[in-house]
């Protein structure tokens, strides 16, 4: 394989690999501001920011660990005949169902791209008490899909790799 190409796939799994493990201990600030929330409600008087602070923190932690999540191999595989066969055969598979994933993911960034533009440019906000600004959340999911685009790219390359003989 070109130099290139294993240079991008060690830079994108090792820029995934850190941003996944950044993603990793958010869950502890979301277990921090939920309890905040329950200790708010039961005891003190009940937060508005609480639960939409969760879903947001939640919604970072999903699509950030995406693409390690995607590294590590831990997506869902329908295993029935997966397991059985060799690497290379595995490698083939791989390379013409990615594309599926390829297509979903870009549709997916051309709707978090308009819906971003769309909140910077009108300040948009969430309805409810606490109106929190949507644009850092959206942000967060467009750099999230885009990851996980590169990602994909890099097992593309390791797969073509495999097929070819080489490992990356």
């Amino acid at each position: 394989m070109p130099r290139a190409l294993v240079a991008y796939v060690h830079l994108v799994e090792g820029f995934n690999r850190r941003l996944g493990r950044v993603a990793m201990f958010s869950l502890f600030a979301l277990m921090a501001v939920l309890l905040w929330g329950a200790v708010s409600r039961g005891f003190l008087t009940p937060e508005i920011w609480t639960d939409e602070m969760g879903q947001f923190l939640l919604m970072g932690y999903f699509m950030i660990g995406g693409a390690y999540s995607l590294q590590l191999g831990s997506a869902v595989r329908m295993d029935l005949l997966y397991g059985a066969w060799s690497d290379r055969t595995k490698a083939a598979v791989d390379c013409i169902t990615i594309l599926a994933l390829f297509i979903y993911l870009g549709v997916l960034l051309w709707g978090g791209i308009e819906s971003t533009q769309y909140a910077l440019e009108y300040a948009e906000r969430r309805r409810g008490l606490w109106r929190p600004y949507m644009a850092p959340v959206k942000i967060v999911m467009v750099l999230g899909i885009v990851m996980m685009l590169a990602q994909c790219t890099a097992i593309l390359i390791r797969d073509i790799a495999k097929l070819r003989g080489k490992e990356i």
